[in-house]
């Protein structure tokens, strides 16, 4: 038997993270059709609708299921949606996850990815005990690597060839974050 994650609503001065609601579809839509947004990533962009509908649900789902927790990011100022920052693969035992993000062009170059991410990895942390966290950036994605840098990951390797990206094979660099090595953002950070 699974044990449900304590779902969690975090705040920061700018952002809001959240459950994501049914009527997050078109934000959902518009961010991950976005061949540019999606340029570095080893899926395609979606071409219909009903794959947000399907995201929400499997949000949802890891939830139900412990075994992870995406969020929908905010701006606070005018409600905005931004995108979305998550850890997936909880491993209670091994007191692990990864960590993963997705913003729309729009919320590029202002710091939200950082903040929304330290944010989670504040609560991961706090809450959930995690020991490690783990993530991967495409080696051309130098922006995606300066927040997980920015974060206190540390670069552990390069996969080689492990992904196949616009129909071109890629590398990504795995990066770790270890809770002796964290260091949480100097803002505090309201858990709802």
């Amino acid at each position: 038997m699974t044990t449900p994650l304590p779902a969690p609503s975090l705040r920061t001065a700018r952002l809001r993270l959240r459950a994501f609601e049914d009527a997050d579809g078109d934000g959902l839509f518009a961010l991950h059709s976005s061949a540019r947004v999606l340029r570095y990533w080893d899926s395609p962009p979606w071409s219909e609708r009903e794959r947000a509908g399907r995201f929400v649900e499997t949000c949802r789902r890891m939830v139900r299921e412990g075994t992870g927790v995406r969020l929908a990011v905010d701006r606070v100022s005018d409600g905005a949606f931004l995108g979305w920052c998550g850890l997936v693969g909880w491993n209670p035992d091994y007191r692990s996850a990864s960590l993963g993000y997705c913003y729309g062009e729009a919320a590029w170059g202002h710091g939200y990815a950082t903040e929304a991410a330290g944010s989670l990895l504040r609560w991961a942390f706090d809450t959930l005990d995690l020991n490690r966290v783990q993530a991967e950036a495409d080696t051309r994605n130098a922006a995606s690597a300066r927040v997980l840098e920015k974060l206190g990951f540390v670069r552990e390797g390069t996969l080689r060839e492990d992904c196949v990206v616009n129909g071109e094979v890629s590398d990504s660099w795995v990066y770790g974050l270890i809770r002796r090595d964290w260091r949480p953002p100097e803002e505090p950070v309201s858990v709802r």
